[in-house]
């Protein structure tokens, strides 16, 4: 068996989405390949050789992969899927938008957002916001995968030092064209690879009450985040929301600030390793769930809690 790791790059560089992915393949049993489809993208690719456990890394260099449009990726990977027994890529926006197609073309079963690997043809996968876990054997000649990054430790990025083979790329499809990107700029650490995150909810009240935040995330040097009822109520950009239907995100610590804790937020954030609720319903759900909990009011406690980092 060999497994296919498609990875997210800016052409530049990995995304770290990339190396949880090669772990999860890994453990499909077998070698792992990385496949870089981009444009000037000998640095990405480098970094690919480097991941452990990497024992090829094809690349793919064409203008038309610049900006990762999923359907020349996808076409890509069809290209090169004949030999290959699990095609892995990260659950972001990114693999989300290459591998449904992959596997419409290739007419099998993709299974989604896996958290383990029980065996190469059975997968565990959240189902039911996070309430259940589904088991999924599948008997496709070729399983189409995408791969729950907080499910799976990163590979290490160096010690390997896989071959590098350049492959054809496919032509243009012509199916669409990149128009732009708007990239929101932070000094913050991105929100799914932080390590420390300062999330709040609709209780902190107003856009304006939500900078009582950010001393402490700058106390902690932390990301920050939001339930969807803060993103709802226009209080923060889409960009922050954390939940079924935001980021999905594992951080060693979790700070949820006025936020209730609704099942869909929780589905989102409660495979942290240390969860610290602040709310002042003692029956707030998020209770359930946090290490520690301060009932009281945010604006007592957090401006207390920034005092005592000092």
């Amino acid at each position: 068996m060999v497994a296919l790791v498609i990875a997210e790059h800016d052409n530049a560089s990995l995304k770290g989405s990339t190396h949880h992915t090669v772990t999860a393949a890994a453990q499909c049993g077998g070698e792992v390949h990385v496949l870089v489809a981009g444009s000037n993208a000998a640095a990405a690719a480098a970094q690919a050789a480097q991941i452990a456990g990497v024992t090829k890394v094809l690349v793919a260099d064409a203008p038309h992969f610049a900006d990762g449009l999923a359907e020349n990726v996808a076409e890509q990977v069809l290209a090169l899927a004949a030999p290959y027994s699990h095609i892995l890529a990260p659950a972001t926006a990114y693999g989300k938008n290459i591998l449904p197609r992959v596997a419409a073309k290739l007419d099998v079963a993709q299974i989604s957002e896996i958290t383990k690997v029980d065996a190469p043809d059975t997968f565990e996968r959240p189902i039911y916001a996070g309430n259940a876990i589904a088991y999924v054997q599948s008997s496709d000649k070729v399983k189409v995968i995408t791969v729950r990054t907080t499910g799976f430790d990163a590979a290490a990025a160096t010690g390997g030092s896989a071959a590098t083979e350049t492959v054809s790329a496919v032509a243009d499809s012509g199916k669409s064209a990149f128009v732009s990107r708007e990239v929101a700029k932070s000094d913050r650490p991105e929100l799914t690879a932080a390590k420390i995150i300062v999330s709040g909810g609709r209780g902190i009240g107003s856009a304006e009450n939500f900078k009582v935040l950010e001393p402490l995330a700058d106390k902690l040097g932390a990301a920050m985040g939001a339930s969807r009822a803060a993103v709802d109520a226009g209080f923060v950009p889409n960009d922050w929301q954390v939940g079924q239907t935001g980021k999905i995100v594992a951080p060693s610590l979790y700070i949820a600030v006025g936020i209730s804790g609704a099942i869909q937020h929780l589905a989102g954030m409660k495979d942290s390793k240390t969860i610290v609720a602040i709310n002042k319903d003692p029956e707030a759900p998020i209770f359930s769930v946090a290490d520690y909990g301060i009932v009281g009011d945010l604006f007592e406690v957090v401006p207390e809690l920034i005092k005592e980092l000092g």
